[in-house]
């Protein structure tokens, strides 16, 4: 019997993946359970069970006042233990078991997190998808999957192990597709240089489902690292696109230098420049005019994961724009401000160094002299009022002559429109006397 009792304890114990000691320890838990329950029992008692006969035994002490045992122990094993308890340790075995299988499966996850796990598409819904590990089962919240990805039921499926969680029910692993962290583990199993640490992934920028950017560096100086991570043809980067469903992958080589490693991270641009203020954070990148809409990609996608994966606020800039700005900076501008003369209520250019006030056509004037024969508008306006009024005088004519021209035009449109109306007015009638007559004399003929 005790023989038996033992290889039906190791079949289990190997059936459930746990040890004989743990077994014969719930074992000993329930017995003393079962015990307890009996009436006339020893409040402090325990249960001892031999691992070579299987032979249990109860064992017991009195108690004193203060509930602390006291005396020596003797034993107190029923003589019809084994019939009454049977129930009752069936049960408890039956508990403690899933007790233990589910701290098994935690301990068996619970320090995985950043691993990368396969399993099967059990079920899909709008709010997470089931992922069949083996033991266990993993969640996919709707928030971790890629946009517009849809998994086929029972089909294979690689995700990346972001918690791991201790519940009543056993643990609950959380999983995701959109982790920047898959891209390396995919990685790392399709390049043996990764995993050997002779290439190493240092950043890492992902848009899920659309673009993904990594860069890499060797620590030997003879592999290239781009080429480690492609593969001949292509193969081995091919594998790591078909396990994310097509997403494009940029791989370039990384660079100590901000500025270098900015230029890289915006390829396929051809970048011209690039000037880093590393007190803002920002890197500004000149490009050729040609080259803008490539720098900045689709919907902005190329320079967010290059700032993303570069840690600079990338700020893109064409030449022509930055040709314009020099120019805009090298103007020289008169200092003062704009003021309500008190008496005739109108704005009038009030020099910073307290000179004469300048009103809209002094001001005016004293700018397109300034534009075209250099120096402070100040100045001029205050040494050359001859000029100033000149230029007015010029300022004033053209003006005159635009404004008589668009009338002149208006004009001219309005009598062409009516002359118009007038010669359509008489081909009408004209064609409608023709039609008549020809109606009429096909009339008399007819009669």
């Amino acid at each position: 019997m005790n023989s038996e009792m033992l290889e039906a304890l190791q079949a289990v114990a190997s059936d459930k993946g746990i040890t004989v000691e743990d077994m014969l320890a719930a074992l000993a838990d329930a017995l003393e359970s079962a015990y307890k329950r009996m009436p006339d029992a020893h409040e402090f008692s325990w249960v001892t069970i031999d691992p070579d006969s299987m032979e249990f035994r109860v064992f017991a002490q009195d108690v004193d006042e203060n509930g602390e045992p006291t005396g020596t122990e003797f034993d107190v094993t029923p003589e019809n233990f084994g019939r009454i308890a049977a129930q009752t340790t069936r049960q408890v075995m039956t508990q403690r078991i899933r007790e233990v299988e589910r701290d098994l499966k935690y301990e068996e996850y619970a320090g995985r997190e950043g691993d990368i796990v396969t399993g099967m598409i059990q079920q899909t819904d709008s709010r997470y998808t089931l992922l069949d590990l083996g033991r266990v089962e993993a969640l996919l919240p709707q928030a971790e999957q890629v946009p517009f990805e849809r998994p086929e039921p029972n089909s294979r499926l690689k995700a990346y192990i972001v918690e791991v969680r201790k519940t009543a029910k056993g643990p609950q692993i959380v999983v995701s597709r959109t982790h920047p962290g898959l891209i390396k583990r995919l990685f790392e199993l399709e390049v043996p240089e990764i995993s050997d640490g002779i290439v190493e992934i240092k950043a890492c920028a992902r848009e899920p489902g659309h673009r993904t950017k990594i860069a890499v560096s060797s620590n030997d100086a003879t592999i290239d690292p781009v080429g480690a991570c492609v593969g001949a043809r292509g193969a081995r980067v091919r594998m790591v696109v078909n396990e994310l469903r097509g997403e494009k992958i940029d791989i370039i080589p990384f660079s100590d230098d901000p500025g270098e490693f900015v230029t890289r991270a915006l390829s396929p641009a051809k970048i011209k420049e690039v000037m880093i203020d590393e007190e803002s954070g920002t890197a500004t990148v000149v490009v050729p005019d040609y080259q803008l809409s490539l720098a900045i990609g689709k919907e902005g996608q190329n320079a967010r994961l290059a700032a993303r994966m570069t840690g600079w606020r990338v700020d893109i800039k064409s030449e022509t724009e930055v040709a314009d700005e020099v120019a805009y900076e090298q103007v020289d501008w008169a200092e003062g401000e704009w003021a309500v003369d008190e008496v005739t209520g109108e704005q009038v250019w009030q020099p910073a160094d307290g000179g004469t006030a300048m009103s809209v056509e002094e001001w005016s004037a004293a700018v397109a002299g300034d534009s075209d024969g250099g120096g402070n508008s100040d100045e001029v306006a205050e040494e050359n009022p001859e000029v100033v009024e000149e230029v007015v005088e010029e300022v004033v004519e053209e003006v005159v002559e635009e404004v008589v021209e668009e009338v002149v035009e208006e004009v001219v449109e309005e009598v062409v429109e009516e002359v118009v109306e007038e010669v359509v007015e008489e081909v009408v009638e004209e064609v409608v006397e023709e039609v008549v007559e020809e109606v009429v004399e096909e009339d008399l003929e007819t009669n």
